[in-house]
């Protein structure tokens, strides 16, 4: 999975993406001091991986991931040319949400796009400059493009142009299934999800302040998650040994790393869940989406063994962790043979048979 990291400038995106990447990517007071994408990987950290590792005395332990591109912050009429936006806008456009980074920090050493703080004022400049984007592709496609007798691909853009052409989102309208397939490949930036990250300052982590309802307020217009961090506080957990590490997190009563919070922000934004594989030679953590079946997760391993699905020997985590062993929980009754059409559970712990 891929989330584009965007935001207008000095709002904590690069701070941000270097402590969930342990990467060094430039950071500066001054405007556009990030001038490339960059791209990481994050790794979740899954208590429960660990003790199906310990279970089982695996060799190898594989961990689900989620990859973040930081992009260039984005201006007023970056759709247009204007700062560097307009290239970077597109190279989003593949991702599978966008993480909105908000500035809700007061620092006079750092400069503010607007010399003023106002989170709502900055979410919706940015998200003019994903609708006019959007707009852009429309017309492109509608000049190139004649109304057939049944063309309801042209009526469905038809309608997306007068919504974009009002400020509104395409992710606020209410689309059908088939309406949906129709513009899939255009992947319009305004339909992606979205999640909020409010950057506070260290001494308003753990407080909702004023800044942080009116984010979460707005975010419902949108069915946007919202977590709040201090950026600048994780860049420097990142370089702290485990020991001041925690006792840092303490003081702070900040609960999990940045990663794992980020992750997990993702994961329900996009309804995302874990189920997993285990023997003696490798646990790994494996990523689907909330209502697929035995055989679509069989996929999600290897297309080989969705194709010859037969079975999934399925155990919930907590049972297996419970009686201790697979076959204790097999002798109790606790190991089930599902078939293709089963909808597989978080936390699930699946082998799968198969025959090709």
């Amino acid at each position: 999975m891929l989330a584009g990291i965007i935001g207008l400038p000095n709002v904590g995106k690069s701070s941000l993406f270097n402590a969930l990447t342990n990467l060094n990517t430039p950071v500066g007071s001054y405007m556009f001091a990030t001038k490339e994408e960059a791209k990481g990987i994050v790794f979740l950290e899954d208590e429960r991986l660990n003790n199906l590792q310990k279970l089982h005395q695996t060799k190898r332990l594989i961990k689900a991931t989620f990859e973040f591109i930081d992009i260039p912050a984005l201006v007023s009429g970056s759709s247009k040319g204007e700062g560097l936006g307009n290239h970077f806008l597109q190279t989003i456009r593949n991702v599978d949400c966008l993480v909105h980074v908000v500035r809700c920090f007061h620092d006079e050493d750092v400069l503010h796009a607007f010399e003023t703080l106002d989170p709502i004022r900055d979410i919706e400049t940015i998200q003019l400059e994903l609708n006019y984007a959007d707009l852009e592709q429309i017309e492109k496609r509608l000049s190139k493009t004649k109304k057939g007798p049944r063309d309801d691909e042209y009526e469905i853009l038809i309608k997306l142009r007068d919504a974009l052409y009002e400020d509104i989102p395409i992710r606020r309208l209410v689309l059908t299934d088939e309406e949906l397939k129709l513009i899939r490949s255009y992947n319009f930036l305004s339909l992606k999800p979205l999640l909020y990250v409010a950057n506070v300052d260290e001494k308003d982590l753990g407080i909702e302040t004023t800044f942080i309802e009116q984010i979460k307020a707005y975010a419902l217009k949108d069915n946007a998650n919202v977590i709040t961090l201090s950026a600048k506080v994780e860049l420097e957990l990142r370089d702290l040994d485990e020991e001041d590490k925690t006792l840092f997190m303490e003081e702070l009563n900040i609960s999990e790393s940045v990663g794992n919070k980020v992750v997990r922000g993702a994961f329900d934004l996009l309804k995302l869940e874990t189920f997993f594989t285990s023997g003696e030679i490798e646990t790994r953590a494996w990523t689907f989406k909330t209502g697929m079946n035995a055989k679509e997760c069989a996929g999600v391993i290897h297309s080989d063994i969705e194709r010859g699905f037969i079975r999934a020997e399925t155990v919930a985590y907590h049972d297996l962790m419970t009686y201790g062993s697979d076959q204790a929980a097999k002798e109790a009754g606790k190991v089930r043979l599902e078939g293709k059409d089963y909808l597989v559970k978080d936390g699930d712990v699946i082998y799968f048979r198969f025959n090709v």
